[in-house]
């Protein structure tokens, strides 16, 4: 299974695609029984919630066959190879199992808040200050259906990828030493909705997050970061060099041309 040369040209545009059906509702149970029954058994401590907001819950799944398989054992990685070259993307290393629960009862959704990914927080494993390039490709998995906004939707800045090229490109990718920049995006965010086994790709220089949960289900996903083979090689270069991890990206522009 491979992506379009529409999609891939969605992709280059946008700065994500969302592929519908990729993962089989029998993998999705497999690993929502996993989930539950680790939130069941294991629980959380309230003075964790932040890191585990920020880097995984469920941490002892996430190098479980039950998560990993959704994208060795489906055609996820296919998927990225159409956009990254055959024989380019690594096997996956871990997945990050991200759930947003509901915000109480009657309050009104806040507006969303995106970030880049490899800027250190403090509570995501890196400290504040640093940044690092560290993967090519965001793979989001929905483990739940979301036919609605503000239900803890893994949300998109498009185009916001290109914007940061030109933006580091005047000032240096240095500048994330100070944090995520805050500058106006070209255009507002988009609450990507969905059906359980959907599968969202993101290049790594888009600006995502998790939208507002005002539903009263708990939003599951899983997500991985996808490395070119090239990327430790490559390294900061690319955020400027947006397109140098994409071949399956300017073949299809060369086509268009």
């Amino acid at each position: 299974m491979e992506l379009t040369k529409r999609q891939k040209l969605h992709f280059h545009d946008e700065g994500y695609v969302v592929v519908k059906g990729v993962v089989p509702q029998v993998m999705i149970d497999r690993a929502l029984h996993a989930i539950n029954h680790s939130l069941g058994e294991e629980g959380m401590n309230k003075e964790d919630l932040p890191t585990l907001r920020a880097q995984s819950y469920c941490k002892e799944l996430r190098n479980e066959s039950v998560l990993i398989d959704l994208y060795h054992r489906t055609p996820v990685m296919s998927l990225a190879a159409s956009l990254m070259g055959d024989g380019n993307v690594l096997p996956v290393g871990g997945v990050q199992i991200a759930l947003r629960f509901p915000r109480p009862l009657g309050e009104d959704a806040p507006p969303p808040r995106g970030h880049l990914d490899g800027l250190g927080s403090g509570l995501n494993g890196s400290a504040k200050g640093t940044y690092r390039r560290g993967f090519s490709a965001l793979a989001v998995i929905l483990l739940c259906d979301l036919p609605h906004v503000n239900s803890g939707n893994f949300t998109v800045y498009p185009k916001s990828h290109r914007t940061f090229a030109d933006y580091f490109k005047e000032k240096g990718h240095e500048v994330l030493e100070d944090g995520m920049p805050r500058i106006d995006l070209p255009e507002p965010p988009v609450m990507i909705t969905g059906k359980a086994g959907d599968v969202v790709l993101t290049h790594h220089q888009i600006v995502h997050g998790a939208g507002p949960n005002t539903s009263p289900h708990i939003r599951y996903a899983a997500i991985t970061r996808l490395r070119h083979k090239d990327c430790e090689e490559n390294g900061s270069d690319a955020y400027i060099d947006i397109w140098r991890e994409w071949p399956g990206v300017k073949e299809a522009l060369e086509v268009t041309a």
